[in-house]
């Protein structure tokens, strides 16, 4: 996976900010669910979610100390676990677009419109549509 640092910095530097990336962007998640929660008048469910994602965070960090599968994954130098991460996101990506289907047909039979599936279907369709468009006009 590519990464958005010039090409001419070193590669030390580039593999300390792609394994910092995972525990960074938990963090950041967790501040937008207990902001979140908090103008949603839940500050306890807030501090809860914001404790879990600290909680991922801290446990990537001292998982990849421990273990080379997840090192690996958080910094993407070797190649086979960068597949097996591709691979196991996308299975992760049909079990959530097949769940939309199957709730938007459940949600017709109840009666329902579906729209609150039907646009999680159609981001998920524009998105593969458009990520074929550029893999494939990139090479």
């Amino acid at each position: 996976m590519p990464t958005s640092l010039p090409p001419t910095m070193p590669p030390t530097v580039r593999r300390t900010w792609q394994f910092w990336a995972t525990p960074a962007t938990a963090l950041v998640i967790g501040v937008a669910y207990f902001w979140a929660s908090w103008a949603g008048g839940h500050p306890r469910t807030g501090v809860f979610m914001l404790s879990v994602m600290v909680v991922t965070a801290v446990g990537s960090v001292l998982f990849a100390r421990r273990s080379e599968t997840v090192k690996g994954l958080m910094d993407h130098r070797d190649e086979r676990l960068a597949t097996i991460d591709v691979t196991a996101t996308a299975g992760a990506g049909m079990a959530v677009i097949l769940t939309i289907i199957v709730a938007f047909i459940v949600d017709l039979a109840r009666g329902g419109d579906g729209m609150p599936y039907a646009w999680l279907g159609a981001i998920g369709a524009v998105a593969y549509v458009g990520a074929v468009i550029v893999l494939r006009v990139r090479g």
